[in-house]
């Protein structure tokens, strides 16, 4: 089986250095249709969308940086990472953003049947999403769907899980767990799964509709971090003051 170096190389996509983590130079159209085209080479591998929060977090930790540069794919969701890769020559870089790539990938995926699964969340917003993606998608084939328990699972509990996405036999999984939890989760499970790994974050609750994702103006004006932070500034206050900080610094005077 050709190695994912090879298949890249193969399909003419560089990849960037950002803080440690090899970011994919590509677009929409090259990297979805990369995705049906090689699909059985791809079962077993995952996909990261990158930001700042986490590509920070890689620079900082050796173990997540391993799991993020071992993925197929760690694709540029954050408009930031983009103007950084072109800071660095890359001017051809394009964002994809994971909420955008899930609708790209399930409108293509309805017209030649494709299945998919949906691991992460809860169950309410499992539902939710399901009601408004075959609204949007009345073809679409779900193969399930699961919300797992805000714990670490068992051994036992994990093997059970990952008999019943392979028996839905999915052809893509949608993760859903926020980082660094997805990429940890869908790092641990490479190659024991037969569908193609995608950790998506907050795309579950924006397609669901339980949180309104920031207008196109704020996310190409690099200010969508801002729209989040005022919907949820406890939880994200934090985060994004040392991470953006970090990575403005960094970036513009380190790199």
């Amino acid at each position: 089986m050709m190695n994912k170096t090879d298949l890249l190389k193969q399909q003419n996509i560089e990849t960037c250095n950002i803080l440690g983590v090899n970011i994919v130079i590509s677009n929409m159209t090259q990297v979805s249709g990369l995705f049906f085209e090689r699909l059985e080479e791809l079962r077993g591998e995952y996909v990261c969308i990158s930001n700042v929060h986490t590509t920070v977090m890689a620079y900082e930790d050796e173990q997540y940086r391993r799991v993020q540069n071992e993925a197929f794919m760690a694709l540029p969701d954050g408009k930031p990472l983009v103007i950084a890769c072109r800071k660095k020559g890359f001017k051809n870089a394009q964002r994809i953003a994971g909420p955008d790539l899930m609708p790209e990938i399930l409108n293509m995926s309805q017209r030649k049947g494709y299945t998919h699964y949906f691991y992460g969340s809860t169950d309410e917003t499992l539902a939710l999403l399901k009601e408004k993606l075959l609204k949007v998608y009345p073809d679409l084939k779900i193969a399930g769907m699961y919300a797992p328990p805000f714990r670490p699972l068992t051994e036992t509990e994990d093997e059970t899980m990952i008999k019943q996405i392979n028996d839905a036999e999915p052809d893509f999984i949608w993760v859903g767990l926020g980082a660094p939890k997805q990429e940890n989760w869908m790092n641990f499970h490479k190659g024991k799964v037969n569908g193609i790994m995608l950790g998506v974050g907050a795309a579950f609750d924006f397609h669901a509709g339980t949180v309104k994702r920031a207008p196109r103006w704020m996310q190409e004006w690099c200010l969508e971090w801002l729209y989040r932070l005022c919907q949820d500034p406890k939880r994200l206050f934090k985060r994004y003051l040392e991470t953006n900080t970090k990575f403005i610094w960094r970036i513009l005077f380190k790199e």
